[in-house]
């Protein structure tokens, strides 16, 4: 099993610390960023990292918020916070991609994001803001954004898998974002799987009981298979 790395690093004065996965072997391959869900940087989302290094890549797994065991209402109030506060957002999350592009075995020119639930919102947010990324994915990811006029400087490719009796994620949301990534001219997939609700690849994701909350293995499944697909598509097939 690969090692996680523990990685602090500094955003804005503050201080805040990633997990490094790497899958390299000492070669030079792409670079993934990971972004965690709303609750914070769990299980969830280090386990997401270390399956991207067995297959090959270098992965990060980013902290958005610089602090540790949080309350779900903490963790709520730092979710409305920075989505309020694009700036702050969109800086934290490229801290920690220019981080990743520092390592010695990743490949500067290929790079890519993916992101869960409120990490896909931050993941596609750094799209927006012209970061140097050859794809975006978001799981259960939020949509919506104070700035949809800044997708027209998306550089890569956007993918959102998404469950059709989402909670978060309504029918509006989805067609704004469609208007938005059209009006933007980013080539974009959505992947919309029925019967399916919010959090849909988070094995730890029932015990919490929320409504319209739950692991589904199918769906978690097809998603892993099309950003794969993606990857494979825009940074190449890694030798292993």
């Amino acid at each position: 099993m690969i090692d996680l790395q523990p990685t602090d690093y500094v955003s804005g004065g503050r201080s805040f610390t990633g997990y490094l996965a790497d899958g390299s072997g000492g070669r030079r391959v792409p670079g993934i960023l990971v972004a965690h869900e709303g609750p914070g940087l769990t299980a969830h989302t280090k386990e997401r990292a270390r399956m991207l290094a067995e297959l090959g890549y270098i992965a990060f797994a980013l902290d958005l918020y610089g602090e540790k065991d949080l309350t779900i209402d903490r963790a709520k109030a730092l979710v409305r916070s920075l989505r309020s506060d694009l700036s702050t957002l969109r800086a934290r999350a490229a801290t920690a991609h220019d981080l990743l592009r520092t390592h010695p075995c990743v490949e500067r020119a290929k790079t890519a994001a993916v992101g869960f639930c409120f990490g896909g919102t931050a993941m596609l947010e750094l799209a927006r803001s012209g970061a140097e990324l050859a794809a975006v994915v978001g799981f259960h990811a939020g949509l919506d954004t104070t700035a949809p006029l800044d997708a027209k400087a998306i550089r890569g490719k956007v993918l959102v898998c998404l469950g059709a009796d989402d909670p978060i994620v309504n029918a509006r949301q989805r067609d704004a974002f469609i208007a938005e990534m059209t009006n933007g001219r980013v080539d974009w997939q959505m992947e919309l799987y029925g019967g399916v609700g919010h959090s849909f690849t988070n094995r730890e994701i029932d015990a919490w009981k929320f409504p319209g909350f739950a692991y589904h293995p199918r769906a978690d499944r097809r998603s892993w298979q099309s950003m794969r697909a993606l990857f494979d598509e825009v940074l190449g097939p890694i030798e292993r």
